[in-house]
């Protein structure tokens, strides 16, 4: 019998990525607690916060590739080269970062207030295997490793049965709770993190629209289905956590015990 004959079940689909969050580690990894972010730490300068002392959320993510291809980005010199509209050069980072990774909120479940996170970019690699309970394929060789810098070739991606880790550690991983980035404060109570990897756009004039989703969304890579990309967690801000903090990292290292200087994605 011909493929074109073929019942439709049978016939195998184009292998493709599917990118989703880790929620499980989402809801056990976030700490709320008061933490110094000095004015020379990328975050600062680049979320215009005021450098200090200031409350604020620490939260990982991670988001594993599920599906049954890589997502194979290479080098972002190339796609800069191109102007595709993937990658913008991060001038406090010195390397290149994915436009339209993720978006971070956090949400009040009682009035729909939003706000952003302090991260503003993001390099694509893999950091860790998936962890057997988020499914699709066992992780084979690790391949994406380097993020790139001007003239200096990266290789950016995540392999089949990998995932991308932003630990909460790392420049931007953090929500400012007492205004010190310019949103409302936020009072203490329970609130969500909702995590949207690969999220839907609206192309601006002039902004390239890569791959588009069946309600007409644009998206930055390509995925054998857009359903299944947000992660949820809920957190409980207390308004006297101090420097110990509440929630499942209380008592970790803060980023300015780090000499100084903060970890950066990629490094």
């Amino acid at each position: 019998m011909s493929a074109l004959l073929q019942p439709a079940a049978s016939i195998a689909a184009d292998p493709m990525p599917d990118l989703i969050v880790n929620s499980d580690l989402l809801q056990h990894q976030w700490v709320v607690r008061d933490e110094l972010l000095p004015a020379t730490f990328c975050s600062v300068v680049e979320g215009g916060i005021t450098p200090g002392v200031r409350r604020i959320l620490r939260f990982s993510v991670q988001t594993p590739n599920v599906g049954n291809a890589d997502i194979n980005l290479g080098d972002p010199n190339a796609h800069v080269a191109a102007n595709d509209g993937l990658y913008e050069f991060a001038t406090c980072h010195n390397h290149f970062h994915f436009r339209h990774y993720t978006i971070d909120q956090l949400i009040d479940p009682a009035t729909g207030r939003v706000w952003k996170t302090a991260k503003r970019g993001f390099c694509m690699i893999d950091t860790n295997p998936a962890p057997p309970s988020v499914g699709g394929n066992p992780p084979g060789p690790r391949v994406y490793k380097t993020c790139g810098r001007v003239g200096i070739a990266g290789n950016q991606g995540i392999s089949v049965g990998w995932a991308d880790e932003y630990i909460f550690l790392l420049g931007g991983q953090y929500f400012v709770l007492d205004g010190g980035d310019g949103q409302p404060v936020v009072p203490p109570g329970l609130y969500k993190i909702r995590v949207t990897v690969n999220p839907p756009f609206t192309a601006a004039t002039g902004e390239a629209c890569p791959h588009q989703d069946p309600q007409g969304f644009c998206h930055q890579l390509p995925e054998s289905r857009y359903d299944n990309n947000v992660g949820e967690a809920f957190v409980m801000i207390d308004d006297h956590p101090g420097r110990g903090g509440i929630g499942p990292l209380a008592g970790t290292p803060h980023a300015s015990d780090n000499a100084g200087s903060e970890p950066l994605d990629g490094d």
